[in-house]
């Protein structure tokens, strides 16, 4: 049967113990409705609530709520019970206690989400097994802090890693570690980023932890400087450290709300358009309502490079992806990738990464 995570946005004056007298009552009557209800989360604090459940569809989990206590769950989504284990750490109640009726869970389901990026500046075969040496020495420190700082690796794909923790501290400190490995080693041809946001994992998106993961992701991938936070995770953070600031402060990037908001409204816009040839910064600015000159130096402040530059190498790294799966010839990946021409495209690519497409492409 498909696996489900809903959403319960809790009234005032609900508490764990309340929550956990609903997943009872579910598990009462659960066969009438073909499900079976594995587990749940509850945040007090934040008055949500969350309930893993094996059902045939929507419709029965919904009836089996309303039925069994009332509660209608916000939103539900579908997800994978591998992946809900590696984000959340469980998808079975905790044992329960000896002599009590009720397994009372305040076990909060927000996670603070890490996302590590590292890039070759370099395609050239002269400097690959360097860099495949160092590589695998960052990806065996990168599993061993997170372990030491109770992380979680959701998932690795090629040198991206995705981690999940039930504490800010422990991610921005994990984090800070490995900034500390990456600067101690010089690898000049190895870019490394990192970026942390902080939520829920059932939202209006249909995967897990979709707007969080989004988060991160446009963090590690384009604000300028290696290590940068929301403003929620360095307030998160504080909350847990007695209003102590982050340490090492001046090697973190905070974004404030404004330039989050900047952040992902650039991301959305870019994602639509970065194929079309015809897209300029004039459609950037129009579409996002800045001037040219406060176009320019937002991009400078947050992401440290204009428009033009940003636009173009976001299309490079598209067509480097397509380059490596080589299922097209470089005037078709010119042309997908929004360069006017095969040879703008290949003089773009030499200039960024020090070899000709074909050099790739036919190696």
């Amino acid at each position: 049967m498909p696996l489900f995570l809903d959403l319960h946005e809790l009234p005032e004056g609900i508490t764990a113990a309340h929550v956990a007298e609903m997943h009872q009552a579910d598990l009462d009557v659960e066969h009438k409705y073909n499900c079976r209800g594995l587990t749940y989360w509850c945040d007090e604090k934040r008055k949500t609530a969350f309930c893993l459940i094996d059902a045939p569809n929507k419709q029965a989990l919904i009836d089996l709520h309303e039925n069994s206590h009332g509660a209608i769950p916000t939103r539900i989504i579908e997800v994978n019970d591998t992946i809900v284990e590696s984000f959340l750490g469980r998808i079975e109640d905790p044992e329960k206690a000896k002599n009590v009726k009720l397994n009372i869970i305040n076990d909060p389901a927000f996670r603070t989400l890490m996302i590590i990026k590292l890039k070759r500046t370099t395609l050239r075969r002269s400097e690959m097994e360097t860099l495949k040496a160092a590589l695998r020495g960052y990806s065996t420190s990168i599993t061993t802090l997170v372990s030491e700082h109770n992380g979680r690796l959701v998932r690795k794909e090629g040198n991206t890693f995705l981690l999940s923790f039930a504490s800010v501290t422990d991610a921005v400190h994990c984090g800070l570690g490995i900034k500390a490995i990456y600067h101690s080693v010089i690898t000049p041809d190895l870019t490394f980023k990192i970026g942390i946001s902080s939520g829920i994992p059932v939202t209006d998106k249909e995967g897990i932890f979709e707007d969080t993961i989004k988060t991160s992701d446009y963090l590690s991938d384009i604000v300028r400087g290696d290590f940068s936070i929301t403003a929620e995770v360095n307030d998160l953070y504080e909350g847990e450290n007695q209003n102590k600031a982050l340490p090492n402060r001046g090697e973190i990037t905070v974004l404030n709300s404004n330039d989050e908001d900047f952040m992902m409204q650039l991301m959305s816009y870019t994602e639509k358009i970065w194929s079309q040839t015809t897209i300029s910064v004039a459609d950037f600015e129009r579409n996002m309502g800045f001037s040219k000159s406060k176009l320019y130096r937002t991009m400078m402040n947050l992401v440290g490079k204009s428009p033009n530059q940003f636009l173009r190498d976001y299309r490079l790294d598209k067509a480097l992806e397509l380059l490596e799966k080589q299922n097209s010839n470089i005037s078709e990946i010119a042309y997908q990738t929004g360069f006017s021409s095969p040879s703008y495209f290949s003089k773009c690519f030499h200039k960024k990464y020090g070899v000709l497409p074909s050099y790739l492409h036919n190696n």
